[in-house]
């Protein structure tokens, strides 16, 4: 069974790595010499070896060449994601260590230029020997520094790629970018290049992402690509591209289970449109969200939430204690609660995990609580809306209907958002507070929906034992958007609390 496919007259051999084959054209073009460069704990050995591991799978023989890790290192990379070696031959180059030893002297030739003569001698016979059809070569700064000059070092390499030429065999060579920028020659004389990143953040775990620099005669998502490095190996999250997964939906109008908040709405919300829940905290953002779950999965519809401030059980209670129980339907599968924590995963990651959810579980509703968290996520916010705007555009393609929470600073008076997100969405509801009688009542409205034409009225809203109600319009008010409103009604004009 071969390790490669075929796409028109091109080879493709499968990397083995999780995401990395969707953003490659199935894999790396056959028979070629590729170049894998970054720092040190960017994952380049992992990578090699599940690529290796990859060819040996599909029964194609891998040699693994190493200068600079010995062989019980490299074993214990592989025991330390589950793997076995068992079947890829490992070589083990000593020349480095012949060049350390003081006593050992040439006479006529420079040390370095007998020794880079015998690392490619060696090299050369060991892979006429095995015949390999994948060899990872491990790694360059050995050959650089036996090299000495860059002019002899790129005819090094140049000579290395003239040899695997014709010998139907795809290479990788791994390069540590330390304390120097990107080898732009060596790029230049490779088939294609990756790029590890690894991004230290002031707080968290470090980010990684992958480029794919160049890739000659193949198409290929350009652009950064999170990625972690957990037991398994490396798994790449493919950023996200809206305009690869177009498609036509109902667009049905779906029901929240509230009647009078459907008639704020205008029947209700669209699916494949986003809706923006906003307001100050403790004003109902996150149970309004909830009720939406509800409905679905009681409508027989899957839905998810990823929530980024409150633990998943703190959720599940709330929405238990307002009489809007949702653990009969998380047991069922109807509905999946993630709790998130943005100081681990990247937005990549986020990214990839409500696709699966989407494409795999088929989710028609998705909720994210909140944008604060989801901001957080990122590490510049300047990053947060370009994202958002695609993550909310892809799921508009899948037809789901997207539920945004988003706090606001404040609670009575003037208040503000860490990042307005509004003009993205479809639909924006507001919840705000207004002093009355001597009570902290809440408030909602909807500022606006783009599916339909929608209530321009503010009603009040309570959040009790027995679930979430919606009141009359507050006609008898005055400035109630301004959190001090006046009053020129009648008590009886609101909510009784005891019904």
């Amino acid at each position: 069974m071969s390790g490669t496919h075929v796409s028109g007259q091109t080879k493709f051999a499968k990397t083995g790595v999780s995401g990395l084959d969707e953003i490659l054209p199935g894999g790396l073009p056959a028979n070629r010499l590729y170049l894998v460069e970054g720092m040190p704990g960017t994952g380049k050995t992992t990578l090699a070896l599940q690529f290796l591991q990859e060819g040996h799978r599909l029964g194609e023989r891998g040699l693994y060449v190493t200068l600079s890790e010995t062989k019980e290192e490299l074993r214990g990379v592989a025991e330390s994601h589950g793997w076995s070696l068992d079947g890829i031959d490992l070589y083990e180059l000593e020349a480095s260590q012949a060049r350390l030893k003081p006593e050992q002297e040439y006479t006529v030739f420079h040390p370095e230029e007998v020794e880079l003569t015998e690392t490619a001698q060696q090299v050369y016979a060991e892979v006429e020997r095995i015949k390999p059809a994948r060899v990872v070569f491990d790694s360059l700064s050995e050959l650089r520094l036996l090299s000495r000059e860059p002019l002899r070092y790129r005819r090094q390499i140049l000579s290395l790629k003239q040899f695997f030429a014709g010998r139907n065999c795809t290479v990788l060579l791994l390069d540590d970018t330390v304390g120097r920028s990107s080898d732009l020659q060596l790029q230049s004389i490779s088939h294609g290049v990756l790029s590890l990143e690894r991004l230290g953040q002031e707080y968290g775990v470090s980010r990684r992402r992958l480029n794919v620099v160049k890739l000659r005669g193949a198409t290929f998502r350009d652009g950064f690509h999170d990625y972690v490095i957990k037991t398994g190996g490396l798994r790449v999250f493919p950023r996200l591209v809206a305009a690869e997964h177009r498609r036509d939906g109902a667009g049905v109008v779906f029901s929240s289970g509230i009647t009078k908040l459907d008639a704020l709405l205008g029947g209700g919300l669209s699916s494949g449109t986003s809706t923006l829940i906003t307001g100050p905290a403790g004003s109902g953002k996150s149970c309004l969200a909830g009720a939406y779950l509800r409905a679905a999965a009681q409508q027989g519809q899957r839905a998810t939430a990823c929530i980024f401030e409150e633990t998943r059980r703190t959720f599940l209670d709330r929405m238990a204690g307002i009489n809007m129980d949702l653990a009969e339907y998380v047991a069922s599968g109807l509905i999946a609660i993630h709790q998130v924590d943005p100081a681990e995963m990247s937005p990549g990651e986020l990214a990839s995990r409500i696709r699966a959810e989407v494409e795999e579980k088929l989710a028609k509703v998705v909720v994210l609580d909140s944008l604060s968290g989801y901001m957080n996520a990122l590490p510049n916010e300047r990053f947060l809306l370009a994202q958002l705007h695609e993550l909310l555009s892809y799921l508009a393609e899948c037809d789901v209907v997207t539920i945004l929470v988003a706090a606001q600073k404040g609670t009575i008076g003037p208040v503000e958002t860490t990042a307005d997100a509004s003009y993205l969405a479809d639909t924006l509801v507001l919840l705000r507070f207004f002093e009355s009688q001597g009570a902290l009542k809440k408030a909602i409205s909807v500022v606006k929906h783009r599916k339909s034409s929608h209530e321009d009225t503010i009603r009040e809203m309570q959040i009790t034992s027995q679930g979430i109600r919606i009141g009359e319009v507050l006609t008898a008010f005055r400035g109630v958007l301004t959190g001090v409103p006046e009053y020129l009604g009648k008590s009886e004009d609101l909510i009784d609390p005891g019904n």
